[in-house]
């Protein structure tokens, strides 16, 4: 550290006294070394904020969309109206009068039961944001994730739920990490680093084609050594046993932090539903979790049900929120269907070896006591980690994903 003032020792005086005091000298001389180095190392432009937005850096911005799906230097917006290839020129007939340069292809049409590859990125950097727009089922839409040279998905949800959307209906979201905008402009901030590679496709499990706008922002920089990976997984719950809790995720294995949730609770029974507790089994945990919650909305970080003079009250916030209510008759009755996000930007959940996260399904029935519940519980946990990471259980099959 560099001190000024006429009461304070500078570091040159520092060094001299090292010299002094030869038992001193080591240490003060590594600290003058490591201030020195740290403060004339390039920065990698990675970690951005409003406090270091003036820094340069030698990191490369990049971008894939339609208009460039390669993410290249210099080879935007070069559709032409005359190709005929598949989404190679979607908007051809509205760019007829103007041509080459133009809003030739700013979307991709994915066919049924295709999977299409949205961007493929060699190198060492990291994907800083995502906007997306698309058409159709948004629960048979399967966004995937592959990093670096992996054979199976560290992200592998509908792209429905992976945006905070999992009823398949548009809702307000503004938070950190996920926006969702008018109209359904779906946004994410999730900072995913790479090594070498970086794979993102979607599938169309619909019998109907579907349309997708989409942009991938990144840099390409040098990633630190200690970057884990970013993960996502979906599980859905939908009429399982009473008196068992619902696995959110199981089978995590190696060092890493749990930093997201995301439920979206259709409820079969009338009256409050939220009474059940989350638990986190970490590091050898047997019967009993590290961490357990206290209630539902307590988690996602409301009280008393989420009430405001006997109706559900929404909101969204930077780091929670109850973002969607669905009311068949705007009452406490029974069909109801709420979205809920729970983000640790500020308190990840780190884990060393092994994680398991569970939830347990509660309301209330006569003389105040508990009501085992068995409601419709699809999640998307979100988590960084060490890789290899364990493949996930088999996505469940297009019935069983669907909204009913």
């Amino acid at each position: 550290m560099i001190f000024q003032g006429n009461d304070e020792i500078s570091l040159q005086n520092l060094l001299n006294l090292s010299c002094m005091n030869l038992r001193l000298a080591p240490v003060l001389l590594l600290l003058s070394c490591t201030t020195l180095f740290a403060q004339n190392k390039p920065w990698n432009g990675l970690d951005v904020g409003l406090s270091n937005l003036y820094r340069l850096s030698n990191a490369q911005t990049r971008s894939i969309s339609p208009e460039n799906f390669t993410g290249e230097r210099g080879k935007g917006g070069m559709a032409d109206t005359s190709d005929t290839r598949a989404n190679q020129a979607n908007a051809r007939r509205e760019a007829r009068d103007l041509g080459k340069g133009w809003k030739v292809n700013p979307f991709v049409i994915i066919k049924p039961k295709q999977v299409f590859t949205l961007a493929e990125i060699s190198g060492s950097g990291q994907i800083q944001h995502i906007w997306m727009t698309p058409t159709g089922n948004w629960r048979f839409s399967i966004l995937r994730f592959y990093w670096d040279d992996e054979k199976t998905p560290s992200v592998e949800v509908p792209v429905g739920d992976f945006f905070g959307m999992g009823w398949g209906e548009y809702a307000p979201l503004n938070s950190l990490a996920v926006c969702v905008n008018p109209g359904s402009a779906f946004n994410c901030y999730w900072p995913m680093p790479f090594r070498k590679k970086c794979r993102i496709t979607m599938e169309n499990l619909d019998d109907r084609e579907m349309r997708l706008y989409y942009q991938v922002d990144y840099t390409l920089t040098e990633v630190p050594d200690d970057a884990a990976y970013f993960h996502a997984q979906f599980r859905r719950a939908n009429g399982h046993p009473v008196n068992q809790p619902i696995t959110l995720i199981d089978g995590i294995k190696g060092k890493g932090q749990y930093v997201g949730t995301y439920l979206a609770w259709g409820v079969h029974n009338n009256g409050w539903w939220g009474e059940g507790e989350i638990k986190f089994f970490m590091d050898g945990d047997k019967e009993y979790p590290t961490i357990a919650g206290t209630g539902t909305e307590d988690y996602f970080c409301g009280s008393y049900n989420f009430d405001r003079n006997g109706k559900y009250t929404e909101f969204s916030t930077p780091y929670a929120g109850l973002p969607q209510v669905l009311r068949p008759d705007g009452t406490y009755k029974s069909q109801q269907r709420f979205g809920l996000y729970r983000w640790h930007l500020l308190d990840p959940v780190r884990f060393e070896k092994d994680l398991k996260v569970t939830i347990q399904d509660l309301g209330w029935k006569s003389g105040g006591r508990y009501l085992p519940q068995s409601s419709d519980v699809a999640g998307t946990i979100f988590w960084y980690q060490t890789e290899p990471h364990t493949p996930f259980p088999a996505l469940p099959a297009r019935d069983a994903l669907e909204i009913n």
